[in-house]
């Protein structure tokens, strides 16, 4: 059993949303669906796409100075900045590098961290080793992703599933019982294949200065079924592990923060663990699928509505190509 203690704990929390709003109606007029297709299969009601010209950093800054306003820390005062993201604006520098300056954080050190959907939970697990140092008094994660640019908007399969979002979390030291409890992440190339996307082929001669160009395999491809079997699987295995791992239960858990994937994956999942529908938070009818930034901002909405408080003990769990996967396990 891992008795460690917590030496991090969340203590400011931000978001930010494009303010476009895509519904249902919206994409019956683009592509061969409907409202209640996607409804019925997704969950999906609507979700917010970014305007054209809007960088990663412009949905990124707002949501990392809410997280820091809250949290009552100056940008000047962070240990590490690390940015969730698999639409990153360009190679280099990092987006938590361009963040970094924005906010005036001086030479903390920043780094992105690519996981897909798996984001948050994996620069989760990263940060908290970094307390575990004894390095670090405060920490940034933003996890921000614009997937409107990798969706192929023909593709009825798959643009009906993503949105553009940012959300931030300050982790800080702690010697108190509340805290980040314990992280466990997962990988596994061999599935790689059943979600892709944003791959750039170059031709011809590249130091004749051909240029990259983007071909199908730039666009989000997913295979669905497969897709659907592996995530309920992993994130119900995760989830049992870390529990096991902490000697807790299912009964120990105040409320279960899944990946925003799919209303019937956040179902499967909520039922495997043998949890009210009330302990398994949803947001996805309003956004859709935001890839690493959907538990970050679930986390923030619940906290808004008053679902979850001080105190209680919150299981995140996520699973995103690559194919990763992970659960975080915290006491607010």
């Amino acid at each position: 059993m891992n008795k460690s203690v917590p030496a991090c704990r969340i203590t400011g929390v931000g978001a930010n949303l494009p303010e476009r709003v895509v519904t249902n109606l919206d994409l019956e007029g683009m592509v061969d669906t409907s409202d209640e297709w996607i409804v019925t299969r997704t969950g999906i009601s609507q979700r917010r796409i970014a305007d054209e010209g809007t960088t990663l950093y412009d949905l990124a800054l707002p949501a990392a100075r809410e997280a820091l306003d809250t949290a009552g820390v100056k940008a000047e005062e962070l240990d590490l900045i690390i940015c969730a993201t698999a639409t990153q604006d360009r190679y280099f520098p990092s987006t938590a590098c361009v963040i970094g300056h924005g906010l005036g954080s001086g030479d903390a050190p920043a780094f992105d961290i690519s996981a897909a959907c798996s984001g948050f939970i994996y620069g989760s697990s990263i940060i908290n080793q970094y307390f575990k140092g004894g390095v670090t008094k405060h920490a940034l994660l933003v996890a921000s992703e614009i997937y409107s640019r990798i969706v192929n908007w023909k593709d009825r399969s798959t643009c009906v599933l993503f949105g553009d979002a940012a959300a931030a979390v300050v982790f800080s030291a702690t010697d108190g019982p509340e805290g980040l409890i314990d992280t466990c992440i997962r990988s596994n190339g061999e599935y790689g294949s059943f979600l892709t996307g944003g791959a750039i082929t170059r031709t011809g001669d590249p130091l004749a200065g051909a240029l990259p160009s983007m071909g199908e395999d730039y666009f989000i491809g997913m295979k669905g079924n497969q897709t659907f079997k592996i995530a309920v699987k992993s994130m119900c295995d995760v989830a049992q592990r870390i529990l096991k791992d902490n000697g807790m239960s299912v009964a120990d858990v105040d409320m279960v923060i899944p990946h925003q994937a799919n209303i019937r994956i956040i179902s499967a999942v909520g039922k495997s663990l043998g949890l009210p529908e009330e302990k398994v938070y949803a947001n996805i009818q309003r956004y859709g699928n935001t890839s690493a930034a959907t538990i970050p901002l679930a986390l923030y909405e619940a906290q808004k509505e008053g679902r979850v408080k001080k105190g209680d003990v919150v299981l995140m769990v996520a699973f995103g190509g690559g194919l990763t996967w992970g659960a975080s396990l915290m006491r607010l």
